[in-house]
């Protein structure tokens, strides 16, 4: 426990507190303060007082947190931690889209960089893409950026008729219906969850489609024993903690986000003992990417 002792003293002496999302390694996820999915964190960062955040999870997150607390020092401990999500799309490749369709509001899932987010006009996650898209008229063109299967999925259920970017999270792309039907078949009866993120036949094949904080927030409130968790193996690690009495197997084993699992106790441990590494965002940029962040917060 040397390691976890000496991470708690500096965390008290850099007065500073750790975020950390749910797909993390669980040791990351033992000593957080708070563990959340993408909504959570962002609704989490609004209110921080301490003056350091330790954020473990990829680069796109602690900069959102270091746009809705401009006044702290926001670190990430994995300094290469990216998202190849975010990657597939840039600011100039956004107002070019935002050129073609200039009647449209832009919708940006907070899976993006901060320059995409500036270019948006609400961002959303996981867990509220579909409330954020209600809360436009039907007949407003929406552009939905960058993940096409959140994006077809909230088209889906909205009924609006939204512009997709193409792209994708590698990970949930592996994911196919023949795992699904190979789980079921294992464990007959058991529910299958699996993120919007999926492609469609594997939303359509499961019985219900969660962002990770919807999952923990479902399995609690279900008398099933056993359940077939199709995401990020990350969150495996939670349920199993909040769940000790029920039983959770991966839709698939090889289901893991590289980047995600970049962070470790030691690099959590260096972070806060140098203050590395800081994350900032330009002003300009900062101030335009938080009012989509805020126009999304404002919508429950």
């Amino acid at each position: 426990m040397r390691i976890e002792q000496e991470i708690q003293t500096l965390k008290a002496e850099r007065d500073a507190v750790i975020l950390a999302h749910n797909y993390q390694p669980g040791e990351i996820q033992d000593i957080a303060d708070f563990t959340g999915d993408s909504l959570e964190l962002a609704r989490e960062a609004t209110h921080i007082r301490a003056r350091v955040v330790v954020f473990c999870g990829v680069h796109f997150m602690a900069e959102t947190a270091a746009i809705l607390n401009p006044d702290k020092t926001v670190l990430l401990p994995a300094a290469d931690a990216g998202c190849p999500m975010a990657d597939m799309i840039t600011g100039e490749q956004l107002r070019a889209m935002k050129a073609r369709h200039p009647d449209a509001r832009v919708l940006c899932y907070v899976n993006s960089t901060a320059e995409v987010k500036a270019e948006s006009d609400c961002c959303v996650t996981s867990a509220n893409a579909v409330a954020v898209a209600r809360s436009f008229p039907p007949q407003q063109p929406l552009l939905f950026v960058p993940d096409r299967h959140l994006g077809s999925y909230t088209a889906e259920q909205t009924g609006h008729d939204l512009i997709l970017w193409p792209g994708f999270c590698p990970t949930h792309a592996r994911l196919t219906e023949a795992h699904i039907a190979t789980a079921r078949a294992a464990y007959p009866g058991a529910p299958v969850l699996v993120h919007p993120e999926c492609p469609k036949p594997v939303r359509d094949a499961a019985d219900a489609v969660l962002s990770t904080g919807g999952m923990c927030q479902w399995v609690k409130e279900r008398a099933e024993p056993v359940f077939l968790i199709g995401t990020e193996t990350g969150i495996l690690h939670r349920l199993r903690r909040e769940n000790p009495d029920k039983t959770f197997i991966p839709l698939l084993e090889q289901a893991v986000c590289p980047y995600m699992k970049k962070t470790s106790v030691e690099h959590v441990l260096r972070s806060l003992r140098d203050l590395q590494t800081v994350i900032t965002v330009p002003e300009p940029i900062a101030q335009r990417a938080r009012r989509a962040i805020d126009a999304m917060l404002a919508i429950h």
